[in-house]
Parts: C-alpha cells; structure tokens; sequence
C-alpha cells in the first residue's frame, strides 16, 4: 500500500524522541506554532530538564517568528503514549546504530500509519536504520544543527524515501523558523557535518600535537570567522563523549583518518573532562550540570 502523507498537521502532535541536548532544542523549535510537542525520554530527570528548558527559551524563540505562537510541551515515559496521533515523530536518541535500528523499528509499529519518521542522526544515514522498518517510505533524516542558534535543518532520503514527504517537510519546516537544506545523494555526515568534521578533526590534530593550545585555536578561529565560539568550545558544549563517537563512526568508513585527534578525546574522556556537562573538558570554567548531551 502506497503511503499517506499525513494531514492536519496544524492540530496534531509531534513527538520528539530524546530529551538530550537536541532532543529538547528540536522540542524547542518545533514548540512555536501553537500544537502539542511531545517530549519521549525514559529519564525521569532527562524528560523534567527538556520540558524546563523549552519553558524558559520559548518566548524568546517566539519573538524572532512573526507568526509563532506557543505550543505545549508535555513530556511522556512512554513510547506507544507520546507518538499516539503525532504527524511527525524526530529520533533523537544516542549515536548506536543498534539502539537506531531497534527504536525505528518500534516507531514503525507504534506510530500512525501516516506519520513521518525522522532521524536526527547526525552520521548515520537512514539507510542504515530501516532493516527493522516495513515502510521506508516514509523515514529520511532531518538533521537539525544546533538551534535556536543556528537552524539549519539537512534533509535525506534513506533511499526509499517518498518525495512528497521531503517536499512537505521543505515546504513546513520554515514556518518554526528553520531553514531545509535537501542532500541530493546519501552522504555519511551529510553537507555541513563533514566540513566541520574535517576543521574540527585538524583543530584536535593542532593540540594533540602541541602546536597550540585549545585557547589559542579558538581564539584565532573566532577572530578570522567572526563566530561567538570556536571549534574547542563548540566540542565542549557537544560533549567530548559525543564527539568522540562521531569521530569513530567516521573513522570506520572512511579508512586512514588520522588517529591523533581521536587518542586526545579518549584521553580526555578517562580523566572524566567530558566538557561543559562535567564541567570540565577542553575549558575548565564550567558549572557542573546533569546529563544533556545527545548523539
């Protein structure tokens, strides 16, 4: 059977998957046109953090949208619960791809025959995810940058992805004040993902090799791009953890990457300098908070 795109998209929920750092920055931008985000997470403590932060950024977001208005967040522990009715449902779970493959396959069963399947994976194509899924047609990636500071949004097909569904989420997306960007052919890392992987791999390689400090590098990164925070600061806030996953995956399907930058994280990671959720990582002037991060 053909797949339905869905409709009433304006009065039904969205269901984010992942309360981690992402998962509640999606929850946030998707939370400003009046309908119902849920927010799935089995942490008690990880859900309570993501509804609070969208509580506090929300009117913030909302005056930078000339026609938002506020939705309501409602956290839930239960998967089958919070994509019941939804028209959109974002996976935004920790970079395993068995964890992926598994959760794909319980979405496909439990959420609406119509309703669209989105990874927010930010290596992992699709592809790699529908082994479990019996309709692929309607899963693809929507991989959100870090918003509400940057809302760029990548959008890939798995492969068998219908075209309505990238055409319908083009045409939705910019109405929560995000801008999509199709990838025209299936990439591991997508478009932005694998230049900043090549800048962030060399700033690593920089220090790993003593060239420079992690100051230093960003302090000259800002200066020449004109950005708030360079690429140490930026991997602190991410959490070297992740960070360090991503790098991996990378490493594994592209052969011959350099393995200095990756022994500098896992170095890091063992002194438990996780970044600014341990409050210490490349910068030590962080307040240490609970966990935040998402793949």
């Amino acid at each position: 059977m053909a797949f339905t795109l869905p409709e009433n998209i304006a009065t039904r929920p969205i269901a984010v998957v992942g309360a981690g750092t992402l998962g509640r920055r999606i929850a946030l931008m998707l939370a400003t046109q009046g309908a119902e985000v849920r927010l799935v997470d089995p942490s008690a403590d990880a859900r309570a953090a993501g509804a609070a932060y969208v509580a506090e950024q929300l009117a913030r977001v909302l005056a930078t949208l000339p026609a938002g208005k506020p939705g309501r967040v409602v956290a839930h522990a239960d998967l089958a619960e919070g994509v019941a009715d939804a028209w959109l449902v974002v996976e935004s779970v920790p970079e395993r791809l068995d964890l992926k493959i598994d959760t794909f396959a319980q979405l496909d069963a439990l959420a609406p025959a119509d309703a669209i399947l989105a990874s927010n994976s930010s290596s992992y194509p699709t592809s790699q995810v529908i082994g479990k899924v019996a309709r692929p047609e309607r899963v693809l990636n929507t991989h959100y940058m870090m918003p509400p500071a940057a809302r760029a949004v990548e959008l890939m097909s798995c492969g068998r992805t219908d075209e309505r569904v990238i055409a319908l989420l083009a045409d939705t997306l910019p109405h929560y004040g995000l801008t999509p960007y199709v990838v025209q052919r299936e990439s591991v890392g997508f478009i932005y993902n694998r230049i900043w992987a090549a800048i962030k791999r060399e700033a690593l390689a920089v220090v790993a090799e003593g060239v420079a400090t992690p100051e230093v590098v960003d302090a000259i990164y800002t200066q020449t791009n004109g950005g708030k925070s360079g690429p140490f600061r930026r991997m602190d806030a991410v959490g070297l953890d992740i960070v360090l996953s991503i790098e991996e995956h990378y490493a594994q399907v592209r052969p011959g990457l350099p393995e200095g930058p990756r022994d500098l994280l896992k170095r890091m990671i063992a002194e438990g300098r996780l970044g600014a959720k341990s409050g210490s990582g490349f910068y030590d002037d962080y307040a240490p908070r609970g966990e935040e991060a998402k793949s």
